[in-house]
């Protein structure tokens, strides 16, 4: 069955594009000449398809998500101007349907594009009757930067200036610092930069689920990868607690990927019900067990706030994650899930923005 699925993608690609390149040939630019000379005006129509298919010289993944942009809103467009015509009762002189649909197509990405490529700051408060250092917490969350594909390692060390902006007392990187064709010199600048940020409390790592790849094709193995966080000063946290000051802990999960990880409740055990608790968990997938724990707060990564439209939407109906971006409350937890500085594979974002979050704990 699996294997069937790359000839199934291939004939539904084929489609796709036998579907374009008839709609391309009714433009007016194209209609004249292929009365004429068809064979000229279908190798033309092909032609327009190429700034679409150089998203491929990326990745496969950039150009599929191109390609299924093109054929949804051509569909779209179709089906509307089909509709608007038979109302109308009238033919149209020109394909204008057709000129919406790559309009459209443009526009969505290009805002995806900028979105992603751009990182904003999202400010959070969070009030708490428990005791904090010198009466407050500010904690900066950094998830999912996915090195290499719309920032590197020193597109990485300008964000941490940003973050050192803000006075940190604790960083957090929530997951998947690095990718799986993440290159070893942006890796190494990367955690050189972690290294200098100034913070009163440290700066702390949980694993998410491409940090130590998936495959072995990047130029560094997961023992360098821990070797350059470690040696610039960043605590890992893989199942343990750490405390950050007075009577805030910080615990870090293993991330959902890892078979054998801790429960929520025996990482919390025996704290004491005054202190407050952080909670760092890549993928925000296990809320019932983290707000039975005693976190009061739980800070998440991974679903890049949707990355691309209907991703997010869909994993809401379905459920496949507990929260896919923003804040939720259950109980007397309140979780995170933040979209992150970057996103997997696609350098586009038509769901969220990229961001790095700034969560402050007050009274």
């Amino acid at each position: 069955m699996l294997m069937a699925l790359p000839l199934v993608g291939l004939i539904l690609v084929l489609c796709g594009a036998w579907y374009l390149v008839a709609r391309i040939l009714r433009f007016s630019f194209l209609t004249r000449l292929n009365e004429t000379r068809p064979g000229l005006a279908l190798l033309a129509a092909v032609g327009c398809l190429v700034p679409a298919a150089l998203f491929y010289l990326i990745n496969v993944e950039t150009f599929v998500v191109v390609f299924l942009h093109l054929v949804i809103f051509f569909l779209l467009c179709d089906g509307v101007g089909a509709l608007v015509n038979r109302l109308r009762r009238k033919k149209p002189a020109r394909y204008t349907a057709g000129y919406v649909a790559v309009a459209l197509t443009v526009l969505v990405l290009g805002a995806g594009w900028f979105f992603a490529h751009h990182i904003y700051e999202t400010d959070y408060t969070f009030k708490t009757d428990k005791s904090l250092p010198d009466g407050g917490l500010r904690v900066v969350a950094i998830s999912d930067s996915h090195l290499g594909l719309t920032l590197d390692g020193q597109d990485f060390a300008k964000l941490c200036d940003r973050v050192n902006a803000h006075s940190p007392d604790a960083v957090v990187l929530v997951g998947d610092f690095v990718d799986d064709d993440t290159k070893k010199a942006d890796m190494l600048r990367a955690a050189r930069a972690l290294g200098e940020l100034e913070t009163t409390c440290g700066v702390y790592f949980v694993y998410g689920n491409h940090d130590n790849g998936y495959f072995n094709y990047r130029d560094f193995s997961p023992d360098e990868l821990r070797d350059a966080l470690t040696s610039n000063g960043v605590t890992i946290l893989e199942d343990r607690r750490v405390l950050l000051g007075g009577s805030v802990w910080l615990v870090g999960r293993q991330d959902r990927s890892v078979p054998d990880r801790a429960e929520a409740a025996d990482l919390t055990a025996g704290l004491d019900g005054s202190d407050y608790v952080i909670l760092l968990d890549h993928q925000p997938n296990d809320y019932d067990s983290e707000a039975l724990c005693g976190a009061d707060l739980v800070l998440s990564g991974h679903t890049h706030g949707g990355h691309i439209f209907p991703l997010g939407p869909l994993s809401r109906v379905f459920g496949i994650n507990d929260n896919v971006y923003g804040v939720q409350e259950r109980g007397d937890t309140v979780f995170l899930v933040t979209s992150g500085v970057s996103g997997w594979a696609v350098p586009f974002k038509t769901c969220a923005v990229s961001e790095f979050a700034v969560i402050d704990i007050t009274h």
